[in-house]
């Protein structure tokens, strides 16, 4: 079975106090959702961590250097 939107969203918060740990963690619930719940996903961490770990969530989501 696999995680629900919401549940990868409790767990990001969790561990959002470490950016490893939270690079780590967004990269696997990726891809665990559907290409809707990614798109869900990548505003509402930017709503949340944008100012934290806005870099390493573009870069999670659409790559780069």
């Amino acid at each position: 079975m696999k995680p629900s939107l919401d549940f990868v969203k409790l767990v990001l918060e969790k561990v959002s106090f470490d950016k490893n740990l939270f690079v780590k963690e967004l990269k696997k619930s990726i891809e665990w959702l559907s290409q809707q719940e990614q798109s869900i996903l990548y505003r509402w961490c930017l709503q949340q961590f944008g100012s934290k770990y806005g870099s390493d969530i573009q870069e999670v989501f659409f790559g780069g250097a």
